[in-house]
């Protein structure tokens, strides 16, 4: 069976509209009420929402390709460039800033064209030493034939399951010309549809000898951060594809060796992205919660210490608040923390857990 990208009507897209339209119809519902929540909230929720995502994003897209990157460093490196500062802010390794760098240009910039040029700079920011893992590569152009063709591999040594072959080397740069053109021109495909299709596109050509995946899938946020006229990302297509990892490929796979008919493909993207934001609602409850809660502490006035410790327990303080605890946090005395604690349950911002007498705790309401 051929590869669709040797097929003659090749790139010539096909799909069923009557099938996708309902699937389109249910993500832009999901989308439309995930941004309006977002916007009833104030700036710092709302840039908390969009740090979580940005790094959600950058690890779990290195994690599909099974590169699993410091958490905690990305999220760091994030913040830094977005301006915001948090506790416990940690130093950042160049590579991960590389990554960062690429998924910040792909989301802040989304409305600037996407050129040959802009990939290169992608690409030299996943690689910056110029080598995939012990391999050194060719960094910011496109690849050649120089190590044979281009294949999709799985399996140990003796072992090997092809899974796809890409279209020869001297093909890419006039197919990514063809690519990058669309990408810039088309106006009448819906949005969500157009990061589906881009998607698949993108890699059925996999222009750079690696790195591909993990721009694939900036090019997806750049175009559905173009669908929401949003510069800010309160959901993780990343995420959900790494939940979903084995079916995602199974789909590419399926696709590039069928037909010019992607239906199937197109159904499987929007359904995934449909997930994605309905999981962006457990973690917007959170930051919800977090917002009513400093809602409450305004409203009654609350002293500076008080301020401290409620976001330390907003931020995932360990165990249960005691007077002492309270006390060491704030540096008060323990008579003063007791009084402050009482005010703050009074406020319905604490509240005192089972148990009582010298071994009373206390939690966020």
């Amino acid at each position: 069976m051929q590869y669709i990208h040797e097929q003659d009507n090749w790139p010539t897209f096909t799909w069923d509209d009557n099938k996708l339209l309902p699937f389109v119809a249910d993500v832009r519902y999901h989308q439309g009420k995930l941004l309006g929540r977002m916007e009833g909230l104030g700036f710092p929720f709302r840039s908390e929402a969009n740090l979580n995502t940005l790094t959600a994003d950058v690890v779990k897209s290195s994690a599909i390709e099974g590169e699993f990157l410091p958490l905690e460093q990305v999220r760091s490196s994030i913040a830094r460039r977005l301006g915001i500062e948090f506790a416990g802010m940690v130093h950042s390794s160049h590579d991960v800033d590389g990554i960062v760098e690429m998924m910040l240009d792909a989301t802040q910039r989304r409305t600037e064209p996407l050129t040959a040029e802009r990939l290169f700079g992608w690409h030299a920011l996943l690689f910056p030493h110029g080598r995939s893992g012990m391999y050194k590569i060719k960094v910011g152009a496109w690849r050649t034939d120089d190590a044979g063709p281009m294949q999709v591999i799985s399996g140990g040594f003796g072992r090997e399951k092809i899974h796809f072959v890409a279209p020869s080397a001297e093909r890419v740069e006039r197919e990514m010309l063809a690519f990058l053109l669309w990408v810039e021109s088309e106006q009448k495909l819906d949005p969500l549809m157009k990061a589906g299709i881009a998607h698949l596109w993108f890699l059925t050509i996999h222009p750079f000898e690696d790195g591909n995946g993990r721009i694939a899938r900036a090019i997806v946020d750049m175009l559905l951060g173009r669908a929401d006229g949003c510069a800010h990302r309160y959901y993780s297509m990343s995420s959900q594809i790494e939940l979903d990892r084995k079916e995602y490929y199974l789909q590419l796979e399926r696709c590039q060796r069928g037909s010019m008919d992607i239906t199937q493909w197109l159904e499987w993207f929007l359904r995934c992205l449909e997930r994605a934001l309905a999981k962006s609602e457990i973690s917007l409850m959170e930051i919800l919660r977090k917002a009513k809660i400093w809602e409450m502490a305004n409203a009654a006035k609350v002293n500076q210490r008080q301020q401290l410790v409620i976001n330390r327990l907003l931020d995932g303080f360990q165990g249960n608040l005691t007077t002492s605890k309270y006390a060491k946090l704030a540096k008060c005395s323990e008579d003063t923390g007791l009084r402050d604690i009482r005010m703050l349950i009074e406020a319905g911002i604490l509240i005192q857990n089972s148990g009582g007498g010298r071994s009373s705790s206390y939690s966020i309401r």
